[in-house]
Protein backbone atom coordinates (compact mmCIF):
# COMPACT_ATOMS: atom_id res chain seq x y z
CA UNK A 1 0.00 0.00 0.00
CA UNK A 2 1.58 3.40 -1.02
CA UNK A 3 0.92 6.45 1.60
CA UNK A 4 1.77 9.15 -1.13
CA UNK A 5 -0.93 9.71 -4.05
CA UNK A 6 1.27 9.03 -7.59
CA UNK A 7 1.26 12.83 -7.59
CA UNK A 8 2.67 13.86 -4.16
CA UNK A 9 5.30 10.69 -4.82
CA UNK A 10 6.41 12.52 -8.37
CA UNK A 11 6.13 15.89 -6.26
CA UNK A 12 8.53 14.42 -3.74
CA UNK A 13 10.49 12.09 -6.13
CA UNK A 14 11.44 15.59 -7.50
CA UNK A 15 11.77 17.05 -4.73
CA UNK A 16 14.29 14.64 -3.58
CA UNK A 17 16.15 14.36 -6.69
CA UNK A 18 17.29 18.22 -6.75
CA UNK A 19 18.46 17.94 -3.66
CA UNK A 20 21.40 16.37 -5.64
CA UNK A 21 22.13 19.09 -8.02
CA UNK A 22 23.96 21.41 -5.92
CA UNK A 23 25.02 24.56 -7.08
CA UNK A 24 27.01 25.48 -3.93
CA UNK A 25 28.62 22.35 -2.25
CA UNK A 26 30.21 20.02 -3.40
CA UNK A 27 29.63 15.75 -3.97
CA UNK A 28 31.73 15.37 -0.91
CA UNK A 29 30.19 17.88 1.07
CA UNK A 30 26.33 16.98 -0.21
CA UNK A 31 27.10 12.99 1.14
CA UNK A 32 28.77 14.24 4.37
CA UNK A 33 25.70 16.51 4.77
CA UNK A 34 23.38 13.93 4.02
CA UNK A 35 24.83 11.29 6.33
CA UNK A 36 24.83 13.40 9.31
CA UNK A 37 21.57 14.28 8.78
CA UNK A 38 20.52 10.72 8.32
CA UNK A 39 22.47 9.96 11.76
CA UNK A 40 21.07 12.54 13.57
CA UNK A 41 17.10 11.77 12.43
CA UNK A 42 18.16 7.98 13.54
CA UNK A 43 17.25 7.04 9.74
CA UNK A 44 18.92 3.68 9.18
CA UNK A 45 18.14 3.18 5.20
CA UNK A 46 19.31 6.53 4.70
CA UNK A 47 22.94 5.98 6.68
CA UNK A 48 23.18 3.17 5.29
CA UNK A 49 23.04 4.81 1.67
CA UNK A 50 25.06 7.74 2.42
CA UNK A 51 27.03 5.52 3.84
CA UNK A 52 27.61 3.88 0.68
CA UNK A 53 28.18 7.15 -1.38
CA UNK A 54 30.62 8.13 0.94
CA UNK A 55 32.13 4.54 -0.28
CA UNK A 56 32.06 5.46 -3.35
CA UNK A 57 33.22 9.04 -3.16
CA UNK A 58 36.58 8.06 -1.27
CA UNK A 59 35.36 9.46 1.90
CA UNK A 60 37.55 8.28 4.24
CA UNK A 61 37.20 6.36 7.88
CA UNK A 62 38.23 9.58 9.98
CA UNK A 63 36.04 11.55 7.59
CA UNK A 64 33.14 9.72 8.84
CA UNK A 65 34.16 9.46 12.32
CA UNK A 66 34.29 13.18 12.54
CA UNK A 67 31.03 13.66 11.18
CA UNK A 68 29.66 10.92 13.58
CA UNK A 69 31.63 12.85 16.76
CA UNK A 70 29.72 16.08 15.78
CA UNK A 71 26.59 14.59 14.98
CA UNK A 72 27.27 13.07 19.06
CA UNK A 73 28.44 16.71 19.91
CA UNK A 74 24.97 17.98 19.16
CA UNK A 75 22.83 15.37 20.67
CA UNK A 76 24.51 15.59 23.61
CA UNK A 77 24.08 19.09 23.90
CA UNK A 78 20.22 19.19 22.74
CA UNK A 79 19.61 16.74 25.54
CA UNK A 80 21.23 18.99 28.22
CA UNK A 81 19.39 21.87 26.77
CA UNK A 82 15.99 19.58 27.09
CA UNK A 83 16.83 18.68 30.22
CA UNK A 84 17.54 22.28 31.75
CA UNK A 85 14.07 23.42 30.55
CA UNK A 86 12.20 21.31 31.99
CA UNK A 87 14.21 22.15 35.14
CA UNK A 88 13.53 25.86 34.46
CA UNK A 89 9.82 24.99 33.94
CA UNK A 90 9.19 23.03 36.84
CA UNK A 91 9.59 23.56 41.03
CA UNK A 92 12.85 21.35 40.73
CA UNK A 93 15.42 22.44 42.63
CA UNK A 94 18.90 20.77 42.11
CA UNK A 95 20.70 22.63 44.56
CA UNK A 96 18.34 20.86 47.03
CA UNK A 97 19.92 17.31 46.04
CA UNK A 98 22.45 15.49 47.94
Amino acid sequence: MEILTEKQQKRYDSFYESTHANEHIDRKSEILVGLSAAMAINCAPCTEYYLKQAKKADITKGEISEVLAKVMAVAAGQKRLQVQEVINASSVDLDSYK
